[in-house]
């Protein structure tokens, strides 16, 4: 699944949905990107909803962990085989791959949705 690089949240980025957040309490190595329309608006990630990454955590087991593949950010499921990192979609787990903790670019910490228009 598709995200888009919003910026890092030391930035001070400005956004309904991160109303009410303390964006203090995050480390400076965080950063922020929004998930694609590719979500769709059913399930535990939609389009729309905020993410919060950083960069400097290592992926664990289980985690939701960001790639860049092709150019683009994406957003996968991280299931851990001894060194490797199996990367799964979290839509569809037939595109499954394995990478390295380096391919990793962050692992999401938070997540924020805004509810009202």
């Amino acid at each position: 699944m598709r995200v888009n690089y919003l910026g890092p949240l030391c930035a001070g980025i400005s956004h309904p949905a991160l109303e009410g957040y303390d964006l203090k309490r995050f480390k400076p190595s965080c950063y922020l990107v929004e998930v694609s329309e590719e979500a769709g608006v059913v399930g535990p990630l939609m389009e729309g909803d905020l993410l919060v990454v950083d960069e400097q955590k290592p992926a664990q087991h289980a985690d939701l962990v960001i790639v860049e593949v092709e150019g683009e950010q994406r957003l996968f499921k991280s299931h851990r085989i001894g060194g490797q990192i199996r990367l799964i979609p979290p839509t569809d787990s037939s595109g499954s791959f394995t990478a390295r903790q380096s391919d990793v670019r962050g692992v999401v910490v938070s997540q924020a949705r805004r509810y009202a228009w």
